[in-house]
């Protein structure tokens, strides 16, 4: 898997810091450029406001995510994607509908990039959780990359299927851009292998609803080039900003 762009975790952080603050990144690693793959995380859902886990139940777009959907499309219009992926559940194909209707092409379903299964905890709320399995919840913000609920996946997993998607993606639009939606787990997986990070790393990245952010395949390395870039949402009242 060849995914190292910095050494050490303090450059990976000195990297996502300039991201966030918009600076440039430096020409050499932006010269040999291949392709490039936009990581677009699914709009808001009900339970995306309500702090529930999602996972794998398949739960559609709020009225909010559905208008998120059509600024992340109006946002890419002009973008060149020439190929749109998704993960099959319904919050991320609806997000990626949009898009697709204004780029004249089809979204394609890759069960690669699903969300990470959260077992028993699907379908329960953040503030029922913590107070009835504190150790657990614990483990999840402490000690993410040990964090697995009984009956679902850990990050690793997650990571173990979704990388070769973005693999298979650099190889077919080499030196194109090609879109994939999916969901919070699957994109912070995607960007912190991009930096060299791994799953230790999953709280050093926030990512908000219908956030674009992309990384580009050169010669030599992964390199994220934008990171929770959410600029076209700010037309919208109330947005919520929490990553969950």
């Amino acid at each position: 898997m060849l995914v190292r762009l910095w050494r050490t975790s303090s450059a990976a952080a000195s990297l996502i810091s300039a991201l966030g603050r918009g600076l440039p990144l430096p020409l050499e690693l932006l010269a040999s450029h291949m392709a490039e793959i936009l990581i677009i995380r699914h709009g808001e859902t009900v339970w995306n406001r309500e702090q529930v886990f999602r996972g794998r139940t398949d739960i559609p777009l709020s009225e909010r995510g559905r208008q998120q959907a059509e600024h992340v499309a109006g946002a890419l219009k002009a973008a060149g994607v020439e190929a749109i992926y998704s993960s099959p559940l319904a919050r991320a194909t609806e997000t990626a509908a949009p898009l697709a209707a204004l780029s004249g092409i089809e979204v394609v379903v890759d069960e690669r990039l699903i969300d990470m299964s959260f077992g028993r905890w699907e379908g329960k709320a953040r503030s029922e959780i913590e107070p009835a399995e504190p150790e657990l919840y614990r483990i999840w913000h402490e000690s993410p990359e040990r964090f697995r609920v009984p009956g679902g996946e850990s990050l690793s997993e997650v990571l173990a299927r979704a990388w070769p998607a973005v693999e298979d993606l650099a190889q077919k639009h080499a030196s194109g851009r090609a879109a994939l939606v999916t969901h919070r787990v699957v994109c912070k997986l995607l960007l912190l292998a991009a930096l060299g990070a791994g799953p230790d790393a999953f709280w050093r990245l926030r990512l908000d609803t219908a956030s674009i952010s992309a990384i580009d395949r050169t010669e030599r390395e992964w390199v994220v080039t934008r990171l929770n870039d959410t600029h076209h949402l700010r037309a919208m009242p109330e947005a919520l900003r929490a990553d969950f």
